[in-house]
């Protein structure tokens, strides 16, 4: 490899130190820990998410509360905990249970403690730059971006993927922080030509391993949001790791890039949640 690698640990770690500082400050002030609301199903997926999310809170002195329930009590327990003055974000786990109706379940969350902007209002206040919390993969990915300073004013940025968990909220991100972008998807005609033109290239379309040398710019930074468990072990992305580090100028690695940071920063959204709503009960 050529490439450097731009690691996720060593921003989630920055980000984790100052989590805990602000956990702490909030305690004193209100006179209880900041509380994420985590509600799903009995998927081994979501379940062991859940878990991460509960060590990595505790260790900072965040609490969590997590509701197991099946699909049809979904947004019943999400509005209950939306209403619950002690509670200051929300998560719907996925994938949902079956009989979940995810729409409604998005809309029971209260858009003041929709931390992982999961409610379609986050997107809309993230389109027109008001205040919003934006989800938690795709602010990860711009966090790790300005840990390396890497430039983003002006920077030609093509973002691989539309999906509102990822695609969409980051080229929104990187719009805001004045990147020229370009949103690629299935139907783009001649993608790995316009990937090429990037010199920001941003990967979460979801299918292992799509993008090889040939998608990338001399130079260029890749973004890498896949995730693909492999059968023999280990974890590949959507990236050809190795080949593409070879032309590239900085890439991220898979495991270790984007997905450390994400933990992280629904706890800083919590804790800003938290934060807010605290003024307004005061």
């Amino acid at each position: 490899m050529t490439a450097r690698l731009l690691e996720g640990r060593p921003v989630a770690d920055a980000m984790w130190q100052s989590v805990a500082e602000q956990a702490s400050a909030f305690a004193v002030q209100a006179g209880r820990p900041a509380c994420l609301g985590l509600v799903g199903g009995a998927d081994e997926a979501a379940a062991a998410y859940a878990r991460q999310i509960e060590r990595q809170f505790g260790r900072r002195g965040l609490r969590v509360l997590h509701r197991l329930v099946d699909g049809p009590e979904i947004a019943g327990a999400v509005a209950t905990l939306s209403i619950d003055d002690t509670v200051d974000g929300i998560v719907l786990l996925t994938p949902l249970p079956a009989g979940t109706d995810p729409v409604a379940a998005a809309l029971a969350i209260s858009p003041d403690k929709d931390v992982d902007g999961q409610h379609p209002m986050s997107l809309g206040r993230l389109a027109q730059r008001h205040g919003y919390f934006a989800p938690a993969t795709a602010l990860g990915g711009l966090r790790l971006l300005q840990y390396y300073e890497i430039p983003l004013e002006g920077t030609r940025a093509v973002v691989l993927g539309r999906s509102p968990v990822v695609g969409l909220p980051l080229a929104l991100l990187l719009l805001d922080s004045n990147a020229t972008v370009t949103v690629c998807h299935s139907r783009t005609p001649h993608l790995a030509e316009v990937a090429r033109q990037a010199d920001l290239l941003c990967v979460a379309v979801g299918r292992q391993g799509l993008v090889g040398p040939e998608f990338v710019k001399p130079g260029a930074v890749v973004l890498d949001f896949g995730t693909h468990p492999l059968p023999e072990g280990g974890m590949a992305g959507d990236v050809q790791t190795a080949s593409v580090a070879e032309a590239a100028g900085a890439i991220t690695p898979v495991p270790g890039g984007t997905g450390p940071t994400t933990v992280a920063v629904l706890a800083q959204q919590t804790l800003r949640a938290a934060e807010q709503l605290e003024r307004t009960r005061h």
